[in-house]
């Protein structure tokens, strides 16, 4: 010890001969800290912060000496720029984590501090909060965090003076809140020649206050290093004596409030391509190949909460769920949810997002109705189902499972329209040249996210441009309709019509019945025969559905769907079935 008092007297040679070495300054600061010379201590951290502005070290000794003399506030901020640089150091975290609570939560009686949150553990990770802190400690701005004023809080039967001498001894580097005369503001060296000057007295008290404390408030064992005082009843705001201390809020960002899976690729559309690619490569591949991406995440719109915890847009969370019933982050099993097709509305989370961020709402919700105006247009970028061919008013079910169709079949419901396009497979262009829009009927959802969709034949159509959405089929389409003939040839359509007709219900009703009755249930009974067969732009009902049930290939099938003479229809249909009477007999 004696060798640690001389240094009070002279410096080291080393600092003469080297005075830009921070690691001489630091360690003569931790020195005068043990010594007890804390402006000394103060003096040397601050030269070692400059000649190192990010050394863990030096400024950790800073925040020491800071708080030793009662500079709260200052300390805090060296604190928090001590996590800033090593977010794992315990005595760091610790120290601010004190001075924090000092700041937003009074000390009770019984409780130490690990009962309270670890408020580091929401702050420290942040990336602002570390940009922020380090800008405050490098520019030599001032924070602003608010200056409380220091009340003074009795216990009963135990005087302020009784109580600054029982908190006067205890461990730690700084007490965050101190007790002071009425009246009364003192600084840190102040209080420290107050303290000095009562010596034994003191701390002779400190038993007698500990003791009139454990009866007062029997409750347990307290921790030595937790200062705790009861709440002393609020003295009546004069106000004269000035404005009432106001803690400012911290400034709201928009991406403290954005979705971690609805994200917007840089260059491209509003379109996720995440998911796009996850059809392609597979979602771990997509998610590597994004991420060196340039890409801008979106505010959240229609927020759930999961079981675990996390939030995300509610169509965001539905896309996930297409692939994989596990939460996107955390992986844990959401079965649950596609059993029951319910999710939790954050409510919290809307009403903050109106309150803080009226114009990035009403931007995310102006997105948002553009894409839904987008994917309601019936003529461009209609859906396209790949699968078989199907014909107007005649029922199509469909086995939906894979999670392209899912998003498809879930937006035709979302939008309104309830409609896609349906068309055969093309090895050599994708699908084929025509199709016919189906209309969604019912959809009846399965546990583990397959289901099964009622749709019925609606219009045909021409396909004019190909293109791809969020990994299923999009394209631009015509409709077309039959031609209509004119007076003289219509008496010939009308007897050919009729004798077609009767044709084919010979045909149907020489079936089996067996064969008849699952016909029936699948595609429903044969359609009556119209008065007027040009009365429906697609001709009429029981053509199609003869097509539907005729024992022909799909390629057999496609050319019918073309044809805008309904004459040239019925005469394909009478030749099939002259062919079938043919071979029957």
């Amino acid at each position: 010890m004696g060798e640690l008092q001389s240094l009070r007297a002279e410096s080291p040679p080393e600092i003469a001969t080297a005075p830009n070495d921070h690691l001489l300054y630091s360690n003569r600061s931790q020195i005068y800290f043990t010594l007890e010379s804390h402006e000394a201590a103060l003096h040397d951290a601050e030269i070692a912060c400059k000649l190192r502005p990010m050394g863990f070290k030096a400024h950790f000794r800073k925040a020491q000496a800071l708080a030793t003399l009662g500079k709260t506030e200052e300390a805090l901020r060296e604190f928090l720029y001590c996590v800033s640089l090593d977010g794992k150091n315990k005595r760091a975290r610790s120290e601010a984590q004190r001075l924090l609570l000092s700041f937003f939560s009074p000390s009770v009686p019984g409780e130490s501090q690990e009962h309270f949150p670890d408020i580091l553990k929401l702050l420290a990770p942040h990336p602002r909060l570390k940009e922020n802190v380090e800008s405050m400690a490098t520019e030599g701005t001032s924070h602003n965090l608010p200056k409380l004023p220091q009340e003074s809080r009795e216990l009963p039967h135990c005087s302020s003076q009784d109580e600054t001498a029982a908190t006067g001894d205890r461990g730690g580097l700084a007490d965050p809140v101190k007790v002071e005369g009425e009246g009364q503001e003192g600084n840190g060296e102040g209080q420290a020649g107050a303290e000095e000057e009562k010596g034994h007295a003191a701390s002779a008290k400190a038993g007698k206050c500990q003791e009139k404390k454990r009866k007062h408030f029997p409750g347990g064992p307290q921790d030595p290093e937790v200062h705790t005082k009861a709440r002393k009843p609020d003295p009546p705001v004069d106000r004269g004596a000035g404005a009432a201390v106001s803690v400012p809020l911290l400034p709201f960002d928009a991406s403290d409030l954005e979705c971690s899976l609805c994200m917007r690729a840089a260059g491209g559309s509003e379109v996720d391509k995440l998911h796009v690619r996850a059809e392609k490569w597979g979602p771990a591949i997509a998610t590597l190949r994004l991420r060196w991406e340039p890409r801008s995440f979106r505010l959240f719109y229609e927020p759930v909460t999961i079981p675990c915890g996390h939030t995300f847009c509610l169509k965001c969370l539905e896309r996930c769920l297409d692939h994989d019933a596990k939460c996107p982050l955390c992986k844990d099993a959401l079965s649950q949810c596609l059993v029951s097709r319910k999710y939790s509305k954050n409510v919290i989370m809307e009403e903050l997002i109106a309150k803080f961020l009226p114009e990035e709402l009403k931007e995310r919700r102006r997105l948002y109705e553009e894409e839904m105006e987008e994917l309601s247009n019936l003529n461009k970028n209609v859906p396209i189902f790949v699968c078989t061919i199907a014909y107007p008013t005649v029922p199509c079910p469909l086995h939906i499972f894979e999670p392209c169709y899912r998003l498809m079949i879930r937006r035709c419901i979302e939008t309104g329209t309830r409609q896609f396009g349906m068309c055969l497979g093309d090895p050599v262009n994708g699908f084929a040249e025509y199709g016919c829009i189906l209309e969604i009927r019912n959809v009846q959802f399965f546990a583990d996210g397959r289901s099964v969709v009622d749709s019925v034949g609606r219009r045909r159509f021409k396909v004019l441009h190909q293109g791809h959405r969020d990994g299923y089929n999009i394209a631009d389409i015509e409709y077309i309709e039959d031609q209509k003939v004119q007076e003289e040839d219509r008496a010939e359509l009308m007897g050919l019509h009729n004798c077609v007709y009767e044709q084919a219900s010979l045909w149907f009703h020489s079936l089996k019945t067996s064969l008849k009755n699952r016909i029936v249930i699948h595609f429903g009974p044969m359609p009556e025969k119209d008065a007027d067969p040009q009365m429906n732009p697609d001709g009429p009902a029981w053509c199609w559905w003869t097509l539907a049930v005729l024992p022909l290939e799909s390629r057999a099938q496609l050319p019918f769907l073309a044809m805008r003479s309904l004459k040239d229809r019925l005469n394909g249909i009478w030749r099939i079935l002259a062919f079938i009477a043919r071979h029957q007999n």
